[in-house]
C-alpha cells in the first residue's frame, strides 16, 4: 500500500485538487484507490461520492485517527486530504503511516511565506528529519507565461528545504471536473493531455520514492 499525505498551512491552495486528480489517475490505472478526508470541508469525500458509474470508483472515508485502520487490506493507493492549518500533532497519525508528503503551493507572496514556515515545522518531524519520509512541493494554479509564477517557483527552489517536483497550470478544468466527480485522467481526449502531462514529473517522483 502506498499512502500519500497532502498537507499545507494554507487553505485553498489545492490539496483536494491533488488528492482527487491523483485518485482518478490511480483508479484508471487499475489500482484499488481510497481517500481519507480529514478536512472538515469534506471536498474529496464528496468528490468520491459523485463519481459516475462509467469511471472506476474510489473509496472515501471521513478522516480521524483510526480512519487508516478501516481501509480494506487489498487497498493499493491511499490519499490523505488534511485540513488547512493542521499542526504537527494533528498530522502525527498520518505522518507515521505515510510514504510521501505533498505540499501544494500557490504563486503568491502570502502563500510562499506561510508555506516556508510550514516546511520548517515539517523539517523537524522525526521521520522527515531522518530522511525516512520524502516531502515534495507542487506549484499549483501557475501561469507559466507570467513573471509572477516563474519568480514564485524560483523562490521556492532557492528557499524551501524540499524539492519542487511539479508545476500545474491554472485551468478551470479541475473545478468543472471536480463538480462531476471526475478528474482529467478519466478522459483521453487531446484537450486534456497537456494538463495530464503536467502531472508526469510528480507521478514519476512518487514512483521513485515508493
Amino acid at each position: 500500500m502506498l499512502t500519500v499525505l497532502v498537507a499545507s498551512s494554507k487553505g485553498g491552495c489545492g490539496k483536494s485538487t491533488l488528492v482527487t486528480q491523483l485518485a482518478s489517475h490511480w483508479a484508471q490505472d487499475g489500482k484499488r484507490t481510497a481517500i481519507v478526508d480529514s478536512d472538515p470541508q469534506g471536498s474529496s469525500y464528496r468528490w468520491a461520492g459523485l463519481r459516475p458509474e462509467n469511471v472506476p470508483g474510489v473509496l472515501a472515508l471521513e478522516g480521524g485517527k483510526r480512519a487508516l485502520d478501516k481501509l480494506p487490506e487489498d487497498t493499493d493507493r491511499v490519499l490523505v486530504d488534511t485540513a488547512a492549518g493542521s499542526h504537527e500533532k494533528e498530522l502525527e497519525p498520518y505522518l507515521e503511516q505515510a510514504n510521501v508528503v505533498l505540499v501544494p503551493v500557490l504563486p503568491s507572496s502570502f502563500d510562499l511565506h506561510a508555506t516556508l514556515k510550514f516546511l520548517e515545522h515539517l523539517r523537524g518531524v522525526g521521520r522527515i528529519k531522518r530522511g525516512k519520509l520524502p516531502v515534495a512541493l507542487v506549484g499549483n494554479r501557475l501561469k507559466p507565461w507570467t513573471h509572477a509564477s516563474q519568480d514564485a517557483i524560483n523562490q521556492l527552489a532557492e528557499q524551501a528545504p524540499f524539492p519542487v517536483v511539479a508545476q500545474l497550470r491554472d485551468t478551470q478544468a479541475y473545478v468543472l471536473l471536480t463538480s462531476l466527480g471526475k478528474g482529467i485522467f478519466d478522459y483521453g481526449s487531446e484537450q486534456v493531455r497537456g494538463h495530464q502531462q503536467d502531472w508526469t514529473p510528480l507521478l514519476r517522483w512518487i514512483k521513485r520514492q515508493h
